[in-house]
């Protein structure tokens, strides 16, 4: 196990951790927002984003401070932390970030390693290549095996407490991308960023972030704290803390402001196409739209940054109570309904619902069926495995909601859309205590259907009868042909 990260709450892929930064001495609790810092800009200083936005880490670009003379020359005098005047945990990245924009950069693993721990970071990181999406699988694997590399020099370079990052890369190949994080857990080092996403997202291509980070999380250790590098907006947050990243990192309260961009937890708006400001912080209660406009330029842009930066925690803050109550999944529900590739993005979740069961709690407090997505959930796939575990008699009814004839079969189990077939006595225990609308969709039925024919399987000689409430053709389909049917809309004994 991991001494600098201890998890504490768990909800399908999401987590409430813990992660140890020793050098600055903090313990921070994620999931955690990263607001990015340019050492050489201050829309909003750092000072404040700790003591007015909680924040309990920031970052700031090591290569940017290394290539400007001033700024490096105080960092290395004074240290980070007075430099910033920041409080709590400061990580840096290496320039990585410009590599990929420019092409190279002048320094080296071992040098900016050295510099970070020089100038008191407390998280570090290496020089690794980001490769872009959709690259030629040839160039994906020569530039991994490049990271791959520098993760190993990174080992032997003598950083003290400073933690280091171990960057998780491979294009848009997600068995790339689990070798990556394979090798990365392997090493001795300490958090793990995703990389080179920002391509992704910047397209709206969440499905493809989502098989990103599946294949990354097959590879890391259960234990392992993953950063999703650069995604920003709190749109997105919670479908990226139900995929198992814990620390996301944030420019986009800054960048948006100084374009006159307003975030809310469902999009951006341009402050011009604003009549009302949907939002309740203390920007929103003390100004109107009109008001805000009417602002000079640097004004304008810290109060909207002021405004992003609210909204931006208080979904981190959302996220965290959703996984303590158990209902991380009904938001991303809701947020899945805000833009249709975010939609895209949680059913590709779903596709990696056995994934996200492993760590999923067992037992919560509700499960809402709340669209046929619902269907697909974890908790279904429990369901369905648990079934080939059931001790099971001669002959069972299985009934959804009709009479339960115990005098002519040995038993009679419930049936419950979209979980299917389970035992009477199990009908008081999660997620069997479902609120299910009353309108029952195909999806669900069809996941009934499947968790009926999973328990005729795995008991081949025992008599299965389904007595049903007008259920399609195409989901008796997917119910074995042995099984009896009856049909109580239809007026069936």
């Amino acid at each position: 196990m991991r001494e600098c990260f201890e998890i504490r709450d768990t909800d399908a892929g999401g987590r409430i951790g813990r992660l140890a930064v020793p050098r600055a001495d903090v313990t921070v609790e994620t999931p955690a927002l990263l607001p990015v810092i340019n050492p050489n800009l201050d829309t909003i200083s750092p000072r404040r984003l700790a003591e007015e936005f909680g924040a309990e880490i920031l970052i700031t670009n090591s290569y940017i401070v290394y290539g400007t003379d001033d700024v490096r020359e105080r960092a290395l005098a004074d240290g980070l932390h007075e430099l910033l005047d920041f409080p709590g945990a400061i990580m840096t990245d290496s320039g990585s970030f410009q590599l990929a924009e420019y092409g190279e950069i002048d320094v080296t693993t071992e040098e900016i390693l050295e510099f970070q721990y020089e100038i008191g970071s407390d998280i570090g990181t290496p020089v690794d290549i980001p490769t872009p999406p959709d690259v030629p699988r040839e160039r994906a694997e020569s530039e991994l095996e490049t990271t791959q590399e520098r993760l190993e020099v990174a080992e032997t370079v003598d950083t003290g407490e400073m933690l280091v990052n171990a960057p998780v890369q491979g294009s848009t190949y997600p068995d790339l991308r689990e070798a990556a994080g394979r090798h990365a857990d392997a090493t001795n080092l300490d958090v793990f960023p995703v990389g080179a996403v920002v391509p992704l997202m910047n397209d709206y291509r969440y499905d493809d972030v989502v098989d990103v980070v599946a294949g990354a999380k097959r590879g890391l250790g259960s234990d392992a704290p993953v950063h999703l590098f650069g995604a920003g907006h709190p749109m997105m947050f919670a479908l990226g803390v139900a995929m198992g990243c814990d620390l996301f990192d944030s420019a986009a309260y800054a960048l948006y402001a100084r374009d006159d961009r307003y975030l809310t937890v469902s999009g951006t708006h341009h402050l011009e196409d604003l009549d009302y400001l949907p939002c309740s912080c203390p920007v929103c209660t003390e100004y109107s739209p009109a008001e805000l406009r009417a602002l000079d330029d640097e004004r304008r842009e810290e109060e909207l940054a002021a405004h992003n930066l609210h909204v931006t925690f208080a979904e981190i803050r959302r996220i965290k109570q959703a996984i303590r109550a158990g209902n991380l999944l009904e938001l991303v529900e809701e947020r899945a309904r805000a833009h249709p590739t975010m939609l895209d993005g949680y059913r590709t979740l779903l596709d990696h619902a056995d994934q996200l069961e492993r760590s999923d709690p067992v037992s919560k407090g509700s499960f809402f069926y709340v669209s046929h997505e619902s269907a697909r959930r974890p908790e279904v796939v429990r369901h369905h495995r648990r079934l080939e575990r059931l001790s099971v008699p001669d002959s069972v009814f299985l009934t959804e909601g009709g009479p339960a004839r115990g005098d002519e079969f040995d038993d009679s189990w419930r049936v419950e859309p979209p979980f299917g077939p389970f035992p009477r006595a199990l009908s008081k225990s999660y997620p069997l205590t479902a609120e299910v609308p009353d309108r029952t969709d195909r999806s669900a039925l069809r996941a009934a259907a499947d968790g009926i024919r999973r328990l005729v399987e795995a008991n081949p000689e025992t008599e299965f009868t389904l007595g049903h409430r007008g259920w399609p053709e195409d989901v008796l389909e997917s119910v074995p042909e042995r099984v009896d049917r009856i049909d109580f809309d239809a007026g069936d004994e």
